[in-house]
């Protein structure tokens, strides 16, 4: 059960989360339906997160200075912009302009949201869980009703539910709890990033979460396309896009208090593993359930290693510049918006979709052994903070 007090926080991200799935859902099959390429659709999701990384620095250096409630509702409101201009994008650079606004709507979100619930009383584990937990569902209930909206009113009345949905989260997310943020005399607002970029367990982090928004990066690219390669219809791909996030939620409820962050910890190699597997051997399958049960393993791992990156970067900065270290850290997100669906696209157009998804996972299991050779040495001079 939530804290009264942080419940306008939960339900702001769920009714957020709700709206970002059905992004996954609908943009790419509205390029489809636009005639874009199999490239264009990869330039269409990776180029815009060139300003993601931009922005996510600049959005965590505000986080610091103004605190993760006011750029969390910025971020609703460039959601709720995204969603209106989507359905007066008719070919690939109106596509580019709208699909950006929904980048930076990203790039402002998460490390608002990450810095939040690091300051929330609780377990660091415990409360990342519930975090992950809350947008997964938004995630699930959006990514598996999308498809019955398409199919009901195509994608205007789709769009129209996009931007509700981030108007709501702009008003539930008013009533989120404002921390005090501690400012220091005298340093720029870009001063945090000076301290943090030499400490070695940052760029730790950033690989992680590299591979932590991979799936999340398929997910709202090329698995609603490899899912329509294996003739799945658009309400049977949303209901089976929702399993990846089912799994995260079981990870968020039940396995997030017992991931610890440190050089010893296994998880990062577990859950790596696993979703380096999950992505490599998916186009194996083809039956529903076989689809569904890779999917939700996707997310188990996916979500283990977001919730360990967000406590890793929770412990080992001081409060006052969470924000930055967060954004410093998620820059792997970043990255991994803009790198994925450039080689899948490459993939898709010159081998097919399938070998994509294998090439994939084998790139994966090369990222999981770079953080099985990097933990130790990452943790070597950095104290946890308090």
């Amino acid at each position: 059960m939530f804290p009264a007090s942080h419940l306008s926080f939960f339900l702001a991200s769920f009714t957020w989360n709700y709206g970002l799935g059905m992004t996954w859902l609908v943009v790419p099959l509205y390029a489809y339906s636009k005639g874009l390429s199999g490239a264009e659709i990869g330039l269409l999701f990776s180029v815009p997160s060139i300003a993601q990384l931009a922005i996510n620095l600049i959005g965590g250096a505000y986080v610091d200075r103004l605190g993760g409630k006011r750029i969390m509702l910025a971020s609703s409101v460039l959601l709720a912009a995204g969603a209106a201009a989507m359905p007066f994008a008719r070919d690939f650079w109106t596509l580019f302009g709208a699909q950006t606004i929904l980048v930076l709507a990203r790039a402002t979100y998460w490390p608002a949201t990450w810095s939040i619930v690091a300051d929330l009383p609780g377990g660091r584990g415990v409360q990342a869980g519930r975090l992950n937990a809350t947008t997964n569902l938004g995630q699930i209930l959006g990514n598996g009703s999308c498809g019955f909206i398409l199919a009901l009113g195509g994608f205007d009345m789709s769009f129209a539910v996009l931007a509700a949905a981030s108007l709501g989260s702009l008003a539930l997310g008013a009533g989120t709890p404002q921390q005090p943020r501690k400012s220091v005399s005298g340093q720029s607002l870009f001063g945090n990033y000076r301290v943090l970029m030499r400490m070695p367990v940052l760029y730790y982090g950033a690989v992680c979460a590299y591979l932590s928004a991979l799936p999340f990066t398929l997910s709202m690219s090329f698995y609603p396309l490899l899912l329509k390669h294996l003739e799945f219809g658009a309400e049977a791909s949303g209901v089976l896009l929702a399993l990846r996030a089912v799994g995260g939620i079981s990870a968020g409820l039940i396995v997030a208090r017992f991931v610890n962050t440190g050089p010893g910890s296994p998880w990062p190699v577990i859950a790596g593993a696993l979703v380096a597997v999950a992505v490599g051997l998916q186009p194996l399958v083809s039956h529903w359930s076989a689809v569904g049960a890779f999917l939700f393993a996707l997310g188990v791992g996916s979500s283990i290693m977001t919730i360990y990156f967000q406590v890793t970067m929770a412990e080992v900065v001081a409060p006052e510049m969470r924000g930055s270290a967060m954004a410093l850290g998620g820059l792997g997100w970043g990255l991994s918006h803009l790198t994925t669906p450039l080689v899948m696209g490459f993939l898709a157009d010159r081998f097919g979709i399938v070998a994509g998804f294998y090439a994939l996972g084998g790139l994966s299991l090369g990222v999981v052994a770079l953080i099985a050779l990097l933990r130790r040495r990452a943790f070597s001079r950095t104290k946890l903070a308090s």
